[in-house]
């Protein structure tokens, strides 16, 4: 065990093979197993257990009974070693869980900076989860969901495997997300969930100016209020729109889409 300047409470059980960084504390009771990374400051609460082959960042906060690292919920999972990789400053509340990739994902599940995940939240194999989200409470997502930079997603929402969940977008609680949720929308409900129109309230906080949200709600009035299909209102869109990060993230965002995105509206 590495890291002379950690501290780990006497009745904790870490492994000697985990490597602890310095400024790391671990609480009453927990157990921390083989091949174990812990960065530098990060605190870990009591009676939280953590897995074999997980990669923990700096400055993460991990409150009481949460289990990080577990195997795979996937029926097919044989026994194969996959791994968690977290990056930092992302804090994980009271009774959670996270599960390390299984062999079909590419082996790994990956959690960006700066995350906040409520309690009884919920992050399956192989999910890949950006910057800044929000999880509240008990939000479960099935493997292989993608979760976009800025998004929240409000609790007890379930989403379904393979799903996206795309940047800066916003899920209302108890939502039941079975298709992709496109970049910058508002949706909430479930089968089906419907959509609420752009996320402007989530873009003003983040710092999006009136000029922006107003060509993003012209290419959503294109997508989703129109006669048009798909295909007609993307044309319409690069005709229309110069190029730029929002234009080309909202079409790359569509054509990339396998399971269809969310455009049942309730002005629908």
């Amino acid at each position: 065990m590495n890291g002379s300047n950690a501290r780990v409470h006497p009745s904790a059980t870490v492994h000697p093979a985990a490597r602890l960084e310095p400024g790391v504390c671990i609480g009453p009771g927990c157990v921390i197993e083989d091949d174990v990374r812990i960065g530098r400051n990060t605190r870990i609460g009591a009676h939280v257990c953590i897995h074999a082959h997980v990669s923990i960042g700096e400055d993460c906060r991990f409150s009481p009974h949460s289990v990080i690292g577990g195997e795979p919920q996937d029926v097919s999972y044989g026994g194969e070693e996959t791994r968690l990789e977290i990056g930092d400053r992302n804090v994980f509340r009271e009774f959670l869980t996270v599960h390390r990739g299984s062999a079909g994902g590419a082996g790994i599940t990956r959690i960006g900076n700066d995350n906040y995940f409520m309690a009884y939240s919920h992050v399956a194999h192989d999910c890949r989860l950006g910057n800044h989200i929000v999880f509240m409470n008990g939000v479960t997502p099935g493997g292989h969901v993608e979760v976009g930079d800025y998004a929240q997603i409000s609790a007890f929402t379930g989403i379904h495997q393979f799903c996206r969940i795309g940047r800066y977008a916003f899920v209302g609680g108890f939502s039941v997300i079975t298709q992709d949720v496109l970049t910058f929308c508002k949706v909430a409900g479930g089968r089906p969930p419907l959509l609420f129109g752009i996320n402007a309230i989530g873009l003003r906080r983040q710092g999006f100016e009136r000029e922006r949200i107003r060509a993003i709600k012209g290419m959503f009035q294109l997508i989703f209020y129109s006669n048009l299909n798909a295909s007609q209102a993307m044309e319409r869109i690069e005709t229309e729109f110069p190029a730029g990060e929002d234009r080309d993230e909202i079409l790359t965002f569509i054509r990339e889409s396998k399971r269809g995105i969310v455009k049942k509206s309730t002005e629908q």
